[in-house]
């Protein structure tokens, strides 16, 4: 699909020095000799050089003729000739410097915080300049509270949770920010072996299952797949928020039947002998984002090149990470105990995408998670309709407006191109959860096309 992020697609189309479109492009890395100047110097002096040129020959036909009859180098060299493009690029670099540069990045031991947490021991952080400390949190309402205290600078958190900051649900309200994803797919239901022969879910009604938190996507996909077979969430099963790390022991203590989570917890389970996986997130919505990088609007606001260079190292690290033959590496650095504190089959298994599946089998599924950072819009709205579904807000609801001002497509956008990957040219887009088309214009309606949901 020409509308996601592809990581195979880095660069195409795009000056590799610069990121612009070609019909835009008018410098490019032969005016300096390779190797005398950083990926990100080398950057900056072309967008210095390309201003230049922009402004001495605005329209871009001539622009084009000019370089084809003299080339880049002279081009570049006759530029600086007449303007001191080295200082420019000095001064340039200058406003970039990060405001605070040791920072502190709560997360959960999870395999969806995989980029937040592999930017630090793979170098993707200190190439922006950042010295970040990555701290290990017990749960989600914890990193929660500790972002919003500003003991973090900011956090891995379930895409929902800037939303429901945002709009004062479960805490006060403080404006958030979503300007990256740090995964898609990556979770699944999980039950008991006891349960292995009730592969119906209709067949669950007085099961205990458990989520990590009200404002995930983990509760919602488990709601919307539960009621699609004809189950009530609130009525015929127990649903409990249970933090991520406890899953597999209160699942071993027969506390509870099963859980829709991440893929290292599930895995978990099977590797000890304890559950099965019924089902791959990705089958209920193939595509679905599930955690992401947050951080409060004040902190974006007050700190922009920080910001800044935070969100491009975590743009990067996603694209190491979306490469299949990265996926054992980062495994291993993503394994001890300061991090996940897994084993490194288990991590593999999730991150590689062939897996035990508690039944006897291996499967193989290269997508069973994804990491495209792009934070669409038209995500935030389908999350607002769902929390409008299960009566977490009532009354109206502003899907678009809230949609653009927590999940920030454009920054992302203008980040990506920074690091020099292409990101899709709209902010939202359609998709389908269990083959129900979603609509992101017509949320409300689609809220009321379910049967079972919440009054009012």
């Amino acid at each position: 699909m020409t509308d996601q992020f592809d990581p195979r697609r880095h660069g195409q189309g795009l000056c590799t020095c610069c990121g612009t479109e070609p019909a835009d492009a008018t410098l490019s890395c032969e005016s300096t000799p390779a190797g005398a100047l950083t990926a990100g110097e080398q950057r900056l002096k072309n967008r210095v050089e390309n201003a230049l040129l922009r402004a001495i020959l605005p329209r871009p036909e001539t622009r084009r003729a000019f370089l084809r009859a003299i080339g880049g180098a002279t081009a570049a060299a006759a530029l600086a000739e007449v303007f001191p493009v080295a200082t420019a690029v000095e001064a340039f670099a200058e406003t970039r410097t990060p405001e605070k540069k040791k920072l502190a990045v709560g997360f959960i031991p999870i395999t969806c915080a995989t980029p937040i947490i592999m930017a630090a021991p793979l170098g993707f952080y200190s190439k922006q300049g950042l010295e970040v400390d990555v701290v290990k949190t017990a749960g989600w309402a914890v990193v929660r509270d500790k972002t919003m205290n500003k003991e973090y600078d900011a956090s891995h958190m379930l895409a929902p949770m800037p939303i429901a900051i945002s709009m004062g649900l479960g805490s006060t309200a403080q404006p958030f920010t979503v300007p990256a994803i740090e995964n898609i797919n990556g979770q699944a239901i999980c039950l008991s072996l006891k349960h292995k022969d009730r592969r119906d879910p209709a067949s669950w009604k007085g099961l205990k299952l458990a989520i990590p938190f009200d404002y995930s996507n983990h509760n919602y996909l488990l709601r919307y797949y539960l009621a699609e077979h004809g189950l009530d969430p609130d009525q015929d099963v127990q649903l409990r928020v249970v933090p991520p790390p406890e899953m597999v022991a209160n699942l071993r203590a027969d506390n509870i039947d099963g859980f829709l989570a991440p893929d290292n917890i599930v895995q978990r389970a099977v590797f000890d002998g304890i559950g099965f996986i019924h089902i791959l997130s990705k089958e209920i919505w193939n595509g679905h984002p599930c955690c992401a990088f947050a951080a409060s609007a004040a902190f974006a606001t007050e700190m922009p090149n920080t910001y800044a260079a935070l969100l491009r190292g975590l743009m990067e690290a996603s694209a190491y990470a979306s490469k299949p033959e990265n996926r054992k590496q980062i495994a291993e650095a993503i394994a001890p105990a300061n991090y996940l504190n897994a084993p490194v089959t288990v991590l593999e298994q999730v991150l590689t995408g062939t897996y035990a599946d508690g039944l006897g089998g291996v499967k193989k599924d290269p997508d069973r998670i994804a990491f495209d950072p792009f934070p669409w819009e038209s995500f935030a709205v389908w999350i607002l309709t769902q929390m409008k579904r299960w009566g977490q807000v009532k009354g109206d609801v502003d899907y678009a407006g809230i949609a653009k001002k927590v999940f920030l497509a454009t920054d992302a956008a203008r980040e990506m191109k920074e690091v020099g990957l292409t990101p899709p040219s709209t902010v939202s887009k359609g998709f389908s959860v269990m083959g129900k088309p979603f609509d992101p214009s017509q949320p409300e309606a689609y809220v009321n096309s379910f049967k079972i949901r919440k009054a009012g």
